[in-house]
């Protein structure tokens, strides 16, 4: 594949301040952890009158779409999730936040996220953070060797009081009804979730192989480039297990040991395109199967696809509403706002060669059609420009949140 961009792109330097920030949280983690349980302790009255109600995660691949998702249901003025600024201390929410907030802080001032594909964050602006919880009790969860499938069996009383704990310390700092989260690794602990906080719902968020590999092999080379620029974000991405892409990128492994040494094998010997459609077929795979055989997954789970947010914005936006049992009246100037700019970037092309269509259409064909993406959505003509992400050009968030 051939990927061309509109415009040079350099890779980033992390900021001193932010890599000191990080630092410290990975050498503090412990007490950090520690602290966590006391701040519950001292909110045990308050924390048995918020309850945890039906949480809304985004889960998907990297890349398929579940950024915007999760930054358009972000400003449902009914929900809370974490932000950026609470990755320096994401054990702590309640305390925080409360500090944070009272703090003589400058107004966010948004820039580039470290991906380079158009859109601007803050400090303030919504993110996935809670995958450093799920790392402290479940170690060697991004292990590739490893099974990372939580399922119904599953039990551990010290995460689930910690987590739910933690959940209702978010909402009593921001003052909200409803938790929301974006978390990629989600997709291996649906029916663990969902039966630890029953009535919880999930959004899988899926895309056009052709285009999701486009996306997905551009932000490896960038931020594998990024890596080798700058050694320190290698450091920094891991603290907050983030292992999407880059030189510590790792394959979830959905509980098929050999098919994830395939997947590596065949990205290791350079072809690409086979492991990313054999990777995009387990992923989602795994998800749909999971939702045949569990009802409790089948009723909680809405797959939505990219292209779908991008063709029909207003009838998407509003499934996910309907299923998420987010109020679309509070939620109705918003949705019109971002239903009236959504649209595809064109801020880089790609073309792909005859063997990588083969190997795509191949890998993706089966789990394709159970996403009801037929032969031509799986096999643009050569040459053909895959769309990457929806535009985030959005209206101000509020708060100075974009993106």
């Amino acid at each position: 594949m051939h990927i061309e961009r509109d415009h040079a792109v350099e890779p980033a330097r992390i900021p001193r301040a932010l890599y000191l920030v990080w630092q410290a949280k990975r050498h503090f983690e412990s007490s950090s952890v520690r602290l966590g349980s006391v701040e519950s302790r001292l909110l045990a009255r308050r924390l048995r009158g918020q309850p945890v109600d039906r949480p809304v995660y985004v889960t998907g691949l990297a890349r398929a779409g579940t950024t915007i998702t999760l930054e358009l249901l972000s400003r449902h003025p009914h929900v809370t999730t974490h932000r950026y600024r609470d990755m320096a201390q994401p054990y702590l929410p309640y305390v925080w936040n409360r500090v944070l907030d009272r703090l003589p802080l400058p107004p966010p001032r948004p820039a580039e996220r470290l991906h380079k594909d158009g859109i601007f964050v803050s400090w303030d602006s919504p993110e996935a953070v809670e995958e450093s919880i799920w790392k402290w009790f479940f170690p060697g969860l991004h292990d590739e060797d490893r099974s990372a499938v939580l399922d119904a069996t599953t039990t551990n009383p010290a995460f689930e009081r910690y987590y739910r704990d933690h959940i209702g310390k978010l909402l009593l700092a921001r003052g909200r009804r409803r938790y929301l989260a974006k978390a990629n690794y989600n997709v291996t602990r649906l029916a663990y979730l969902v039966r630890l906080l029953p009535g919880a719902r999930f959004l899988v968020v899926v895309r056009r192989p052709t285009a999701h590999f486009a996306s997905w092999q551009k932000q490896q080379e960038l931020i594998s480039r990024t890596h080798q620029h700058d050694r320190r974000w290698v450091t920094a991405t891991r603290s907050v297990g983030h292992h999407e892409f880059g030189e510590d990128q790792r394959f979830i492994n959905v509980g098929d040991t050999d098919q994830v040494r395939q997947i590596r094998s065949a990205w290791d010997a350079g072809q690409h395109a086979r492991a990313f459609g054999m990777y995009w077929s387990s992923i989602y795979g795994h998800v749909l199967d999971l939702a045949d055989r569990d009802p409790l997954v089948r009723e909680a789970t809405l797959f939505v696809r990219h292209e779908d947010l991008c063709a029909t914005p207003r009838e998407t936006i509003g499934r996910m509403l309907q299923h998420t049992a987010l109020d679309p009246t509070a939620f109705a100037e918003i949705r019109e706002q971002y239903a009236s700019r959504l649209a595809q970037p064109r801020y880089y092309s790609a073309s792909f060669d005859d063997a990588e269509l083969d190997d795509l259409e191949e890998t993706t064909a089966a789990v394709g059609r159970r996403l009801a993406y037929h032969a031509a959505d799986l096999r643009p003509s050569p040459g053909s420009r895959p769309a990457d992400h929806v535009s985030l050009a959005c209206p101000p968030c509020p708060g100075g949140r974009s993106g």
